[in-house]
C-alpha cells in the first residue's frame, strides 16, 4: 500500500514550473529574482531561500531535502531524474513532539515561560477577522522573527524569546516558525502548572518580511478607555468577553518592566532576586506559577508591590467583564476550562494549515485490528476468514481497535471444551 501510495504521489522534479523553497544549506543556486532578506539573522543557517528547479539534478548520497519546513521524500530514478514524494505537512509531527521536550528543558534552565507565552500571542494577536486574505490577515503565520515586526512598539524585548528558541529551530528545522511559536507558548502555560492546551499543528510560514502586519492592532496598556479598547483589539479577532477575561489570567505569569514598556516598578520584594534576570514588577507573588491568583490579586490589591494596568482594573470595574472575573477569582477548574480554550482558540487566529484541518501531536495511535493475531495457529487466515472473525469478535464486545483483553481463540476452546464435557456428562 506504501508502494502504491508513492507510486501514486511522486512527481518528476525536471517538470515542475514553479519555484521551490529550501534550506539555504542546500547545494543549488537561487535566482537573482528571490534574492531578499528572510528572517532575523540570528545564524548563518537560519533563513530561508527560493530556488527554482533545475532540467536535471544530482543528489549524491542526501535522499531528503526541505520545502518551507516540509519534509520531501527522494526516490532516484536515475543518475539524473528524481521523483519527489511529499511524506508530511507544514511541519513534521515527530519533530514538533521532539522540539516539546527541548522547550521543556529550556524553560527548566532560563525561566522563560512570560515570555514565551508572549512571543505566541503577540504573533497571533495581529488577526483580523474582517480581511479573509492569508497573510494580511495577520495571525498565527511565523511572521513575528522579522525584524521589522519586532520593532513594533509593543514587541520590545520579543527578541530575547527568538534568540532562545533560534537553537531548536536550527535542530528542528522541520518545524515551521508560526507552529514553533505557539508550541513554546502553550507548553510554557503547561510546564507553570497550567492546563493543558488543545493545540493543533501545521501552520503555515509567511515568507517574506513585505508581509508582516502593520503596527498597531496589538493591544495597549493603558489606553483612555481601557473597557472599550480591549473589546475594540479582540472583538477585531472574533473573541468574546469571557475569552478576554480568561487570557487575561494569563498575567499570573511574568512581570512589567519599565524599560520596555513604561508600565511597572524597575524592581519589588518579589523580583529583585529573579529566577532568571531580576527586576520589574510582578501581577502576582508567584509570578512563574498558572493559577488564578491574578483575579484574586486583582479583586483586593492587598499589596502596591503587584501591578494592576488600566486593562487589568477593567476586569472588575466593567459589568459584563466582572461577571467572568469575579467566577475565576473563586473558580480555578472554571479558569483553566476557558482558559484553555481561549488560549487554543488565539493560537489558531489567521493561520493556513497544511493539512487544512491541522494535526495533533497528542493523539495516541490506536492499534489495528488484525484477525490474525488471535489465532494461535501459524498458518495465516484467508480474508473471508479474518472478516468472519472480526464480526464475531465485535458482536462479543471487542472493536476495530481496541482488541479484547483475552485470547478471542482460546476462549472459543474453552467454551467447546465446556459444552463437550457437558455434553458427555448429559449423555452418560
Amino acid at each position: 500500500m506504501a508502494e502504491s501510495l508513492l507510486r501514486s504521489t511522486t512527481i518528476s522534479i525536471s517538470k515542475m514550473s514553479s519555484s521551490l523553497c529550501f534550506s539555504s544549506s542546500a547545494t543549488l543556486l537561487p535566482s537573482s529574482s528571490t534574492r531578499r532578506p528572510t528572517s532575523l539573522s540570528l545564524s548563518p543557517t537560519s533563513s530561508l531561500k527560493c530556488f527554482r528547479p533545475l532540467p536535471s539534478l544530482s543528489f549524491h548520497q542526501n535522499n531528503q531535502i526541505l520545502h518551507q519546513g516540509r519534509r520531501t521524500s527522494l526516490v532516484r530514478v536515475n543518475s539524473n531524474v528524481a521523483r519527489t514524494a511529499i511524506t508530511c505537512f507544514a511541519s513534521d509531527p515527530a519533530q514538533l513532539k521532539g522540539a516539546r521536550e527541548d522547550i521543556k528543558e529550556l524553560l527548566k534552565s532560563n525561566f522563560s515561560h512570560p515570555i514565551m507565552v508572549r512571543l505566541g500571542w503577540h504573533d497571533a494577536g495581529t488577526y483580523n477577522k474582517n480581511i479573509a486574505e492569508f497573510p494580511q490577515r495577520g495571525g498565527a503565520n511565523g511572521s513575528l522573527r522579522y525584524e521589522i515586526e519586532l520593532k513594533h512598539a509593543a514587541n520590545a524585548g520579543l527578541v530575547n524569546a527568538l534568540k532562545f528558541l533560534q537553537p531548536i529551530k536550527e535542530k528542528y528545522s522541520g518545524v515551521s516558525y508560526a507552529d514553533l511559536f505557539q508550541l513554546a507558548s502553550a507548553t510554557a502555560i503547561e510546564e507553570a502548572g497550567g492546563p493543558k492546551i488543545p493545540m493543533k499543528y501545521g501552520r503555515v510560514d509567511v515568507s517574506a518580511p513585505e508581509q508582516c502586519p502593520e503596527e498597531g492592532r496589538l493591544p495597549d496598556a493603558g489606553p483612555p478607555s481601557p473597557a472599550d479598547h480591549l473589546r475594540d483589539v479582540f472583538y477585531r479577532m472574533g473573541l468574546s468577553d469571557k475569552e478576554i477575561v480568561a487570557l487575561s489570567g494569563a498575567h499570573t505569569l511574568g512581570r512589567s518592566r519599565p524599560d520596555r514598556s513604561g508600565w511597572g516598578k524597575p524592581e519589588t520584594k518579589y523580583t529583585k532576586h529573579g529566577p532568571g534576570a531580576p527586576g520589574g514588577q510582578s501581577w502576582t507573588a508567584q509570578w512563574l506559577k498558572f493559577d488564578n491568583s491574578y483575579f484574586k490579586d486583582i479583586k483586593e490589591r492587598r499589596d502596591e508591590d503587584l501591578l494592576v494596568l488600566p486593562t487589568d482594573a477593567a476586569l472588575f470595574d466593567d459589568p459584563s467583564f466582572k461577571v467572568h472575573a469575579e467566577k475565576y477569582a473563586v473558580d480555578q477548574d472554571a479558569f483553566f476550562k476557558d482558559y484553555a480554550e481561549a488560549h487554543a482558540k488565539l493560537s489558531n487566529l489567521g493561520s493556513k494549515f497544511d493539512p487544512p484541518e491541522g494535526f495533533s501531536i497528542d493523539d495516541a495511535v490506536p492499534e489495528k485490528f488484525v484477525a490474525a493475531k488471535y489465532s494461535s495457529g501459524k498458518r495465516e487466515l484467508s480474508e473471508e476468514m479474518k472478516k468472519k472473525i472480526r464480526a464475531e469478535y465485535q458482536a462479543v464486545g471487542g472493536s476495530p481497535d481496541k482488541p479484547l483483553t483475552s485470547n478471542y481463540f482460546l476462549n472459543i476452546i474453552i467454551f467447546i471444551a465446556v459444552l463437550a464435557i457437558l455434553t458427555s456428562l448429559l449423555g452418560n
